[in-house]
């Protein structure tokens, strides 16, 4: 049996467990190691890739997501289809109004370019990351308030959170130009302060 004196004290922390909670704080809050900072350059060309693709796709018409009559060089509309017949939930009679508006357009191939190249190249990553979320964030109000596939979460969300973690660790340094860049504060990457 143990005494009310016993169980108070088991339920405090002695000076070596805070010692160790420190240390172990001080451990996380240390910068990504050299090899996380590849893996988020690996995410970062990734995501890159992904924007960067989709811009290519609905300029030319490669047949994937985009046919070649669909195609935007070939008179088709790269956002028609999703605002008028993918827009749901809430917001989805905003965004089916703007389908036909030709300035939707001109923002999101744009958008498309200017988020997928700088984050494949590694430069202008902080701008590109940020554009990022705010593409992601408009499509995630368009189609998946209501998730359709996932009770949960979809791929806006996860996107939204990679660039987030971009931003957080600067991952232009690493495979790509991001190191060259980092002299101009325009192009920078690395985080102030």
């Amino acid at each position: 049996m143990t005494t009310m004196r016993e169980r108070e004290q088991a339920g405090t922390l002695g000076s070596d467990d805070l010692k160790g909670l420190v240390s172990l704080k001080e451990k996380f809050a240390r910068k990504p190691r050299h090899l996380d900072k590849y893996v988020w350059g690996a995410l970062r060309i990734g995501i890159g890739w992904i924007f960067f693709w989709g811009f290519l796709d609905k300029l030319f018409g490669f047949g994937f997501a985009t046919a070649r009559e669909s195609a935007w060089i070939n008179g088709g509309s790269p956002t028609f289809g999703f605002l008028k017949f993918g827009a749901t939930g809430p917001f989805a009679g905003f965004y089916q109004r703007m389908a036909t508006n030709e300035a939707v357009e001109w923002m999101f191939m744009p958008g498309l370019l200017f988020i997928g190249l700088p984050l494949m190249l590694g430069m202008g990553v902080r701008l590109a990351a940020a554009g990022g979320i705010a593409m992601e964030a408009l499509m995630f109000t368009a189609a998946s308030i209501l998730p359709e596939h996932n009770p949960v979460t979809d791929e806006h969300v996860i996107y939204g959170l990679i660039f987030q973690g971009i931003l957080l660790v600067g991952g232009g340094q690493y495979l790509g130009l991001g190191g060259w860049s980092s002299g101009s504060q325009f192009l920078s990457n690395d985080l102030p302060g």
